[in-house]
């Protein structure tokens, strides 16, 4: 008897210094490993994006923060692609000398992946990052120009007909902080994060066209004491790589008609994994209503307060992701959780 796929949603939401994936791509192994369970991963650039680093996962989705709430609220689905044809937005803030390293970036991505690239856009104001810390020690940002980056977007996808975007902004170098010094030796949250958040969902809310975001930034001086969780961040001058491998077979978004074979939708959506402090997300709140397993994890501990429990959410508490795992196992093979444990109390009437 053949089964309908089984597909899961992981969630590390950016900006909440989230103890696996708040850091430089140290949420992949747990990405790589869900694939091995799921016949499709629908997850996010935060999980997937190592700054130079990432890794190809066939079965997976690279959605964007804002289009996968849309997707879990029902409004829009994804629909797998073989190649996206990438349009290259640059912050006019990016010095000569950074933004040709960025170039170079791009070039190589065309000539050792053989990704697909348009034409690049220099936007025609300077973006205007600026970066914020929430009382809760959450980080987001604003920009001064937001139209500058969607005319830029416009260009690209009209002229240069790209069917998703990537843009580089430049972001405002702090080296002496100290939210950046404990974020290099594995603590606090990273202070990037939040903005880069903004700068993608304007684009898809925009243009419903996949995108993510590299900052631009100096390159860091030396530290003896940087974490292993940290360091994928100063491998060279660009974070470019990850985005463009990931943009290269992200699914495009796609309204409810005409419907093709392989579009996947909200209701055929089977668990979401998510750090247990972390459950009052758009895309959280609107997958508890669909009858996917939520599974939170405990041991993924995060600045937020929000849980299953306080928000009236359904869901496994597990420990680990390690545990997670084994629950997706049960929950794909349609075994009780129940059947697994020594004491198995008996059945009682309704």
């Amino acid at each position: 008897m053949s089964r309908r796929p089984y597909r899961v949603v992981l969630i590390v939401p950016t900006g909440i210094g989230a103890a696996i994936g708040g850091y430089a791509g140290d949420a992949l192994p747990v990405a790589r490993a869900i694939a091995q369970v799921a016949d499709t991963l629908i997850t996010h650039p935060n999980v997937l994006n190592g700054a130079q680093l990432y890794w190809p996962l066939t079965n997976a989705y690279y959605v964007e923060g804002y289009g996968l709430d849309q997707v879990a609220a029902g409004r829009w689905g994804l629909r797998p692609v073989h190649q996206n044809r990438i349009g290259l937005v640059l912050d006019q803030a990016i010095e000569p000398e950074l933004k040709l390293r960025h170039l170079q970036a791009a070039d190589a991505a065309r000539a050792t992946l053989g990704l697909e690239l348009t034409d690049y856009v220099v936007t025609d104001a300077a973006l205007g990052v600026e970066l914020q810390t929430a009382n809760s020690g959450a980080t987001w940002g604003t920009i001064q120009n937001p139209d500058s980056l969607l005319r830029a977007a416009e260009r690209l996808i009209t002229q240069g007909v790209a069917d998703a975007i990537a843009v580089v902004a430049r972001f405002p170098d702090d080296l002496g902080s100290e939210a950046l010094q404990q974020y290099r030796q594995g603590q606090g949250v990273d202070p990037l994060a939040g903005a880069e958040a903004v700068i993608s969902h304007l684009v898809v809310r925009t243009f419903q066209i996949p995108c993510a975001h590299a900052p631009a930034l100096s390159p860091l001086p030396i530290d003896s004491a940087l974490s292993p969780r940290s360091a994928a961040e100063e491998l060279g001058y660009t974070f470019l790589p990850c985005v463009l491998a990931g943009l290269s077979q992200a699914p495009q978004f796609i309204n409810q008609a005409p419907a093709q074979a392989n579009d996947l939708w909200a209701d055929q959506i089977d668990a979401v994994v998510v750090p247990a402090t972390a459950c009052g997300g758009a895309a959280v709140m609107s997958l508890s209503q669909t009858g996917a397993r939520i599974i939170a994890v405990a041991e993924n501990q995060t600045t937020m307060q929000a849980s299953a429990s306080a928000l009236g959410i359904e869901a496994l508490q597990v420990n680990s992701y390690l545990e997670a795992i084994g629950a997706l196992v049960t929950h794909r093979a349609g075994i009780s959780g129940a059947a697994l444990h020594p004491l198995l109390p008996s059945i009682k009437p309704l």
